[in-house]
């Protein structure tokens, strides 16, 4: 009898399979059994040919050679995986297999990993579909039972490929075409670019922001203060100077104000949703200013070693309706730590039906959010981010199967003179699902119980006083907020149609929940982009290479077209042919308007240092993690990391130091001034016990500066368009 080949999309969720389905004998590249053989991708192991793979002409960069538009697209095995590939391959052509399970991740990038290496092989045998949320045993053997025919995801796959095609051509030849231009490392892309454009406008809104004074006035009695309210229009500030200053002049001899009205009204809020990646993304962000990629690859040793969470990349808040009868063993498995209390009061009170809205079919399409698994966690086997961000997961879930947190608002309104003055506070009838959060101090309401008051009485006023404030400026972009703004950037699309910028939204913004962290990234490692404290800035070349890009590629309307085309591709409402087409056509415009261009690019952050490879001068670049000089040459390609920062902190400010220097003389300095060598700061941490000092950081910073990449700039900037990784 044949065996069926099972294809993961990385060891250790292949590891899983193959011990759920008995597969124990090791080969090269897999794990065998009776009836199945295990094996793996590495991530991505086929991709699109580089350009000089189609013609060796293009390895140089010329302008006349743009666009490159390959016909067909040739799909060629990662150079650093190749072995692994061939092992795959070799368990796909074998003659006992009969059948491929693709074990994949269940998605539209997970069905591209497969679907390539099914291609680049000529395999043609049958293909079913492993889809699960997560990798527990009990997931991994539903999953074997409920197997997919492997054409029902033809769509998925045709829009995979079309996405990675538009990428490609688009990337390619805007980036060649500005390189080449300007002779400078510019790469730009139909979502890095629009992202940094937003990052760019907000900060131009903050710098030609104007900020305006505005008035008040509070009514200050023995236990309270009363905010002053403009009869006219409600509104409690005035950016009228002079009226507030004689309403003053107008109350200053009065001593008494009365009750002149209570109203009181139930409120209701009900638990927040689910986290999607986004959401728990913000949210770690916010806590404790996790970047992106931070979270989601906490998030992943969660999913893959631990096995306590479901799938990472959701962009969904919701679950389904076969998954009711899984519930309360989610709830057990939750009972750990500090959740243990809410977890066991609800299966006390066998409350295992979740608020009204949290399972809905219709707003599940891969995946649905991220909650814990039936696995129980052991709390010990978590380092302290993974605790943390369980501990955030396990708590947005439980928080669904309590009532919802109902309190009484009061508004008190207190009549002084002809004015009115107002205060509000709130008393809590039922915490419901915030009993969850006891321990969190994360209720960020201004409002508190109040006296008690009865209409009529009358109240001594100690003192009237102005107040005054100004308007704030939008606040620029971190890395949570700038998650946010990529999920519904509709506030950056001005002068776009409504049904523009309601496709953008419907399709999740700009990016995906699995793409928005790396995009970040090579944001970062581009230097297009660069951190003061936790705040984002354009950097100058950023700013310039804006300046530089054709004005559709800075737009989200871009991607809110690309993004409804290929959903609709993935539909099989839409041909992937006609999406290429216009992708083709649209780089030619883009190449033309950038040969044509008479615009300069000036590197403003030139160094008096010489490249020690070619001679010309260096630039000073900000990484995300410390300063780097980097050769101006794209030919050359020279970089050296020349400070990091790291997590000492300043006996000073207690600000993280940066670590500057080499060999003995490297030193740790601190933005207010205070400097100290790396062997006294270690001698002086040894004196006073603290074992904080991260030598192994230092050491790895050491060995960046000796184990710098020598790789072509050319192929490094291609690496990055193609998203590859050395593995």
């Amino acid at each position: 009898m044949g065996k069926s080949l099972v294809l993961a999309e990385k060891p250790s969720v292949a590891r899983d399979i193959a011990r759920v389905l008995g597969c124990t004998k090791k080969g090269n590249g897999f794990l065998e059994g009776p009836q199945y053989i295990v094996t793996w991708a590495l991530g991505h192991l086929v991709t699109h040919a580089d350009p000089e793979q189609y013609d060796q002409k293009f390895k140089e960069w010329k302008m006349e050679d743009l666009p490159i538009l390959p016909n067909p697209f040739k799909l060629v095995p990662i150079r650093q995986t190749t072995k692994q590939y061939n092992a795959v391959k070799a368990q796909l052509m074998r003659q006992d297999v009969n059948q491929i399970i693709v074990a994949t991740d269940a998605g539209r990038e997970g069905e591209l990993v497969a679907r390539w290496i099914l291609e680049k092989a000529k395999c043609r045998k049958p293909v079913k579909r492993l889809w699960i949320s997560s990798v527990t045993d009990k997931a991994i053997k539903d999953g074997f039972k409920n197997l997919k025919d492997g054409r029902s995801y033809e769509h998925l796959y045709e829009a995979a490929v079309a996405r990675a095609e538009a990428d490609w051509v688009v990337g390619i030849n805007a980036t060649r075409a500005l390189t080449v231009k300007y002779n400078a490392q510019l790469s730009t892309g139909r979502v890095q670019t629009p992202t940094l454009a937003m990052i760019a406008e907000r900060e131009q809104q903050i710098k030609n922001f104007k900020p305006k004074t505005y008035y008040g006035l509070q009514a200050h009695t023995n236990d309270t203060k009363f905010t002053w309210f403009d009869r006219q229009n409600n509104q409690s500030q005035s950016f009228q100077k002079e009226k507030i200053e004689q309403l003053l002049k107008t109350l200053d001899a009065v001593t008494e104000g009365v009750i002149q009205d209570i109203q009181t009204s139930p409120k209701r809020q009900s638990a927040p949703a689910l986290f999607d990646l986004t959401e728990l993304q913000k949210e770690a962000h916010k806590r404790w200013s996790w970047s992106a990629k931070e979270t989601l690859s906490t998030l992943q040793n969660l999913y893959e070693r631990h096995k306590i969470v479901t799938y990472p990349r959701t962009d969904s808040k919701h679950l389904t309706d076969d998954m009711k009868s899984t519930l309360k063993d989610r709830i057990k498995a939750s009972a750990v730590g500090d959740n243990r209390a809410a977890a066991n009061l609800l299966l006390r009170n066998n409350s295992v039906q979740p608020q009204k809205g949290v399972i809905d079919n219709t707003k599940v399409s891969d995946h649905h959010a991220i909650i814990p698994t039936e696995e129980v966690a052991i709390l010990q086997d978590l380092s302290d981010k993974e605790r943390r961000l369980y501990d955030l997961i396990v708590k947005r879930f439980l928080a669904v199967f309590f009532g919802p947190f109902q309190y009484d608002q009061t508004t008190v309104t207190l009549a002084v003179g002809n004015e009115v003055f107002k205060v509000k506070g709130r008393t809590i009838r039922d915490e419901g699902w915030k009993r969850v959060y006891q321990q969190d101090d994360d209720d960020d309401t201004d409002e508190r119980s109040l006296p008690s008051y009865n209409k009529g009485d009358k109240i001594a006023i100690r003192a009237i006083a102005m107040t005054q404030g100004d308007t704030k400026p939008p606040a620029y972009f971190n890395e949570g907020t700038l998650l946010a703004a990529m999920e519904n950037p509709a506030q950056f699309m001005s002068g776009e149609s409504k049904d523009l910028i309601k496709t953008l939204n419907e399709t999740g913004g700009i990016g995906t929940v699995a793409t928005r962290a790396d995009i970040i990234e090579k944001l970062f490692n581009s230097f297009l982009i660069e951190k003061k404290g936790k705040d984002l800035h354009a950097t100058s070349k950023g700013r310039q290479l804006l300046e530089l890009v054709p004005s559709d590629l800075k737009s989200p309307a871009l991607t809110a077209e690309w993004e409804q085309q290929l959903t609709r591709i993935a539909k099989g409402s839409a041909k992937k042919s006609d999406f290429i087409n216009d992708m083709v056509n649209f780089s030619k415009k883009a190449v033309s308007d950038i040969k044509k261009s008479d615009q300069k690019f000036k590197h403003d952050n030139v160094t008096g240092k010489r490249c020690p490879d070619c001679g010309k001068l260096l630039l000073e670049v900000n990484g995300k993690r410390g300063k780097m000089l980097v050769c101006q040459d794209r030919a050359c390609g020279h970089k050296k990391k020349v400070s990091m920062v790291t997590n000492a902190r300043c006996p000073v400010c207690h600000k993280k130091l940066e670590l500057r220097g080499e060999g003995e003389g490297r030193i740790f300095v601190c933005s207010c001034g205070h400097r100290e060598k790396l062997s006294v700061f270690e001698k002086r941490k040894k004196e006073t016990g603290n074992t904080k000092v991260s030598k192994k950081e230092v050491q790895k910073y050491m060995k960046k500066q000796d184990d710098q990449p020598q790789n072509n700039a050319m192929a490094e900037a291609l690496k990055k368009l193609l998203g590859t990784k050395d593995e």
